[in-house]
């Protein structure tokens, strides 16, 4: 498949496919144990960005049960429009991440489960480059990215009738992306995924 706007491909992708996305993963229970240890690494009432944030189910609604304020973004305008309605309590901006701004240090943590995988490599370290500035010093991030680099896509996802799109360098290389914006890497982890699976990266901004 050409893709010439891999984004427009990506956000069309989950406009479409919003629910189906929601009943294929958001019950899944790896998430639970992930935002549990995150919310024992930070205070109470914690302002949290969930970059790349879909419904906001099952991430920004845990965080925001466990009493942190929440800020979700997402490329989807349908994802983002579900998320409103979801998940009532959290702010959520239909935006990409790429152009994103927020003011320095305004995030306790930065969490973002399967959305760098959809970011186009060359933007990749100068956005996790502007994620370290957004936190505060000490601040966790806590984000999935490719365990094996490939760029593809899938004409039928999820076997939902509509394409998909994904960019991811090895996990070494992103190691390295997170060490370069000015993170220190805490931990990494191997999530499997079918036959293949990701990275989880723990890192804090000193």
């Amino acid at each position: 498949m050409d893709v010439d706007d891999p984004k427009d491909l990506v956000r069309r992708g989950y406009d479409a496919l919003s629910h189906h996305y929601e009943e294929a993963y958001a019950a899944e229970t790896k998430y639970q144990p992930w935002i549990s240890e995150l919310c024992s690494r930070i205070p109470a009432g914690s302002s949290v960005l969930d970059l790349g944030c879909g419904c906001g189910i099952p991430v920004a609604r845990s965080l925001t049960t466990a009493g942190h304020r929440v800020t979700g973004i997402d490329i989807s305008e349908v994802q983002i429009s579900r998320a409103r309605q979801l998940v009532p309590e959290a702010e959520f901006i239909h935006a990409d991440a790429t152009t994103a701004d927020f003011p320095a240090a305004s995030f306790d943590a930065v969490v973002s489960f399967y959305a760098l995988i959809h970011v186009p490599l060359e933007e990749q370290p100068p956005l996790l480059k502007r994620i370290a500035t957004w936190l505060r010093p000490g601040g966790c991030f806590l984000g999935t990215t490719g365990h094996n680099a490939w760029t593809g896509t899938e004409d039928n996802w999820l076997g939902g009738g509509a394409a998909m799109w994904w960019s991811h360098a090895d996990a070494a290389t992103n190691r390295t992306w997170l060490t370069q914006a000015g993170l220190n890497v805490d931990r990494e982890e191997f999530v499997p995924e079918g036959e293949g699976g990701h990275a989880l990266f723990w890192a804090h901004r000193p």
